[in-house]
C-alpha cells in the first residue's frame, strides 16, 4: 500500500494593492475576501503602494497571472510614474489591472484612461466584479499559443 499523498490544487495568484498616495482600505479588502472566496491566492499589499513595492512583490511571486492596483482618491496618475520603467525592466513581468477612481473631482477627464496606458496599466476596469472574467481571459492569452483562438464548449 502507498501512503495517501494530500494534494492541494494549484491556486491562481494575483498580487493587489491600492496606489501609493491612497488609504482607502475597504474597497482592498473587500476585493482580496472576492477573489480568494473564488480560489485565488491574493498577496494583498494593502494601501498606499508604491510601483516599487509591486515590483518586489513580483519578484516574490513570479508566477502571478496579474497585478492588481486601486485608486479611489484619483492620484493614480502620479503613483504610477514608475510602472512603465518597472515593466520594461521586468520588475513586473505579468500585466496590470487598474480600477476605481482615476481621476480627481466630480467631471473626469476623457484622457484618464489613455494617460493610464501611456504609465504602463494593460487593462482599465471600471467594476470590480469584471476581475474574474479579465483575469480568465488574461490566462487565456498567455496560455494560448500565437494564431490560435481559445474555442467555447
Amino acid at each position: 500500500m502507498q501512503p495517501h499523498q494530500l494534494t492541494r490544487p494549484v491556486l491562481r495568484t494575483v498580487i493587489l494593492g491600492v496606489a501609493a498616495s491612497d488609504s482607502h482600505a475597504v474597497a482592498n479588502q473587500l476585493i482580496a475576501h472576492f477573489l480568494r472566496g473564488l480560489g485565488f491566492d491574493v498577496v494583498n499589499l494593502g494601501t498606499c503602494t508604491p510601483v516599487e513595492e509591486f515590483a518586489q512583490a513580483y519578484r516574490e511571486h513570479p508566477e502571478a497571472e496579474a497585478v492588481i492596483i486601486g485608486s479611489l482618491n484619483g492620484h493614480i496618475h502620479e503613483d504610477l510614474r514608475g510602472l512603465g520603467q518597472a515593466k520594461e525592466t521586468g520588475r513586473i513581468g505579468c500585466p496590470v489591472i487598474v480600477g476605481g477612481n482615476l481621476s480627481v473631482g466630480s467631471r473626469k477627464d476623457p484622457s484618464a484612461h489613455e494617460r493610464l496606458y501611456a504609465l504602463g496599466a494593460d487593462r482599465i476596469l471600471a467594476r470590480p466584479d469584471g476581475l474574474p472574467a479579465l483575469l480568465d481571459e488574461l490566462r487565456a492569452a498567455r496560455t494560448t499559443p500565437v494564431g490560435l483562438v481559445p474555442v467555447a464548449s
